[in-house]
């Protein structure tokens, strides 16, 4: 007789308990090696979890909306059917029995969702290919044959990127053909006069108190972990005549502004890779990605990156559609992890909301984090003397201080506000 305990994967870094969303199988159901059995929601998204066993779903220990530290048991899975009255006995008994082998157990961070690595970076497991289930889709619409792909996701898995990354290969930039799957929307203002409630504040009632969801617990333990790093901010003022102009040119191309301030950024990081960079025990990490990640409130309270990846690289229009399908599958709880874990840079953007301007908080193994307030018409000096309006922006750069050093930041901005004040036009090239 076989009994297998289903654990409680950690589906990220930071995770330490996830909750059941749903089960996709019921006790009795046949279920196949890799076959998505159950829905987790880890610290910041809804992840469809495989197993590794084939055989019978005999017992659910944790049921849906209920939640369960990581590596703890949920369910039973038994090879035959004969056993699933067995494992029923075992799980109201409360304890394994002589009469039965205990439980094969596997890593927590392998039993279910996490594919096994092989050490060469193989999106193979036991044989079989490991691919998202939104990357099988994508995949399928787009006729691409997935065994020729290498995953760029954790252990080797083939995330949706990698599918897109195989139709956008050689292809020019197209600024009027939209991705497959994403339709442009119109694109928000750069700055919004009335700024929109805080979500989740509205349903609160005077006097309660309302228990943390799982991804703000998850915010809490992010923001914790920053206390101890020293840091410094810089603030520098940019004139965005060029960029709103710009915007404008192309919004009805689908273009976002938060698309096209990453963009900047991420062209300016080019010039300073250690604003780029993250401090270790052993030295400045220097990454060979330029993953910018954009701060998103999330509907039901908490906070989300969700990363642009190889922003430098991606050119104006794919990187808005991009952008687009993060910020849908982040309020839907669709994201993979590597999808707002693999920042290196991180924008928060508070000038929607008419802010003018703030200091944000540096996220834990990042270097830098730049806080964007509101556009607005300021009066100026003009350098023949004169008074001229001109549209400005206050933006302050946050940096870990054991690796970056004021002069390196005032350098950065002044290199960014030259590119948006004078060569805007080039974040389209």
């Amino acid at each position: 007789m076989s009994i297998h305990e289903v654990f409680m994967p950690a589906l990220s870094s930071t995770m330490t308990e996830g909750k059941i969303v749903s089960w996709v199988k019921s006790p009795g159901d046949k279920v196949e090696k890799g076959e998505t059995v159950v829905v987790v929601e880890s610290d910041k998204a809804d992840m469809d979890v495989e197993t590794f066993y084939e055989g019978y779903l005999a017992h659910i220990i944790v049921q849906a909306g209920e939640s369960a530290n990581v590596g703890s048991a949920i369910a039973y899975v038994v090879e035959t059917e004969a056993e699933i009255e067995a494992a029923k006995s075992l799980a109201n008994a409360g304890q394994t029995t002589a009469k039965t082998p205990a439980p094969e157990k596997v890593p927590a961070t392998a039993s279910i969702g996490a594919p096994t690595h092989n050490g060469n970076g193989s999106n193979h497991k036991e044989g079989r290919l490991v691919a998202s289930p939104r990357a099988r889709k994508l995949a399928k619409e787009l006729k691409v044959d997935l065994t020729t792909l290498k995953g760029s996701g954790p252990y080797g898995r083939i995330v949706a990127e990698d599918v897109e990354a195989v139709i956008n290969k050689g292809k020019p930039a197209a600024p009027s053909t939209p991705a497959p799957t994403i339709t442009p929307v119109q694109p928000p203002a750069p700055v919004i006069a009335a700024p929109t409630p805080v979500p989740g504040a509205s349903s609160a009632v005077p006097g309660q108190v309302v228990p943390l969801t799982t991804l703000q617990n998850a915010v809490v333990r992010t923001m914790v972990a920053t206390v101890s790093v020293p840091v410094f901010r810089v603030g520098y003022t940019i004139t965005t005549d060029g960029l709103d102009k710009l915007y404008k040119q192309i919004k009805s191309k689908g273009v976002t502004m938060t698309a096209l301030l990453a963009k900047a950024v991420a062209v300016t990081l080019q010039k300073h890779p250690l604003l780029n960079a993250s401090y270790s025990e052993q030295g400045i990490v220097y990454h060979s990605d330029i993953n910018i990640s954009v701060a998103v409130a999330m509907d039901d309270g908490g906070l989300i990156t969700p990363v642009l990846r190889n922003a430098d690289m991606v050119d104006i229009y794919s990187l808005s559609r991009t952008w687009k399908s993060l910020v849908d599958r982040a309020r839907a709880k669709q994201l993979q992890p590597e999808e707002y874990n693999s920042g290196t840079f991180t924008l928060s953007n508070l000038g929607m909301f008419g802010v003018d301007t703030f200091d944000a908080i540096l996220p834990p193994g990042q270097g830098s984090i730049l806080a964007i307030g509101a556009a607005r018409l300021q009066v100026v000096g003009t350098p023949d003397g004169l008074f001229g309006v001109r549209q400005q922006m206050q933006v302050n750069i946050t940096c870990d201080h054991r690796i970056i050093y004021g002069a390196h930041a005032a350098a950065f901005l002044q290199d960014l506000a030259k590119l948006i004040e004078t060569n805007a036009q080039s974040l389209t090239l």
